[in-house]
């Protein structure tokens, strides 16, 4: 092979990775250092928390209020939808199974709902997942 031929493929190659990197960074994670307050309650029902703290912070999720249930941080994965960015993630409870969250920012606001995904006990088996909604503005 030619040498000059390996070397403009490959100067090819890097120019063409170096052209989509930046746009592969700002689609990775772009609600990365937004943080939301937020109401929550059962679909269909008023809100029975007030104030939860929603964290997007180095591609991963948090919510404050599921602290005390044991659910931790959740990487989450994004994406522009219009004018709104919309994402999906998932937390998990050593104790009390796992909540998918699924979402919608536009400007300020944020809403979405969560589907929680109790763990099976001795006395239920197959718990039926409960559904929820969220609602709130950025902090």
């Amino acid at each position: 092979m030619n040498s000059a031929w390996i070397m403009r493929v490959t100067a090819a190659t890097l120019g063409c990775a170096l052209l989509l990197l930046p746009a592969a960074a700002r689609s990775a994670a772009p609600l990365d250092g937004k943080v939301f307050v937020v109401d929550l309650g059962p679909k269909g029902k008023a809100a029975d928390e007030k104030d939860d703290v929603l964290t997007f912070r180095d591609g991963r999720f948090h919510s404050k209020f599921c602290d005390k249930y044991g659910f931790g941080t959740g990487t989450y994965e994004a994406k522009n939808d219009g004018g709104a960015v919309v994402f999906t993630t998932e937390t998990v409870s050593e104790s009390d199974g796992r909540l998918v969250w699924r979402g919608r920012v536009e400007g300020a606001t944020i809403e979405g709902t969560i589907v929680h995904h109790r763990k099976p006990s001795w006395f239920n088996r197959n718990p039926e997942p409960r559904e929820l909604w969220f609602r709130g503005r950025a902090k």
